[in-house]
């Protein structure tokens, strides 16, 4: 568990080369946020999070349960997938608009996703 990183993870570089490349400047992990956001875009006010498939249950072939400690493991992930709803729902009170980019979205064929991404800061533009 100790080489499991929390910050600067491939998918997280690969977002931020990737907006940056495009331009937008940001900074990163917002510790004033709730959820303290992967991806801050004061000037668009848009959040991103770019999670983990497993760490943070994405319906998708990424995700297994637990095979061992399951006793453990299945209610730390609800958790996860719980606080993630409220911090989302604080941060769109709060006015800002927030994305999620999910690990297996851009593992293989990033592209398309990222220029969704790009749509949806630039349809935010103050």
């Amino acid at each position: 568990m100790s080489q499991i990183r929390g910050a600067n993870t491939s998918p997280e570089v690969l977002v931020r080369r990737y907006l940056h490349a495009n331009g937008f400047r940001f900074r990163i992990n917002a510790k004033d946020l709730p959820g303290k956001p992967d991806i801050k875009l004061t000037k668009y006010k848009t959040v991103i999070f770019i999670n983990g498939c497993f760490w943070h249950k994405h319906d998708c072939k990424r995700y297994q349960d637990p095979k061992s400690n399951s006793g453990y493991w299945l209610p730390k992930i609800q958790g996860n997938v719980q606080r993630d709803k409220e911090n989302a729902e604080k941060l769109v009170n709060m006015g800002w608009q927030v994305i999620i980019i999910w690990e297996c979205e851009i593992k293989t064929n990033p592209e398309p996703r990222l220029q969704e991404v790009l749509q949806l800061i630039r349809r935010n533009e103050r």
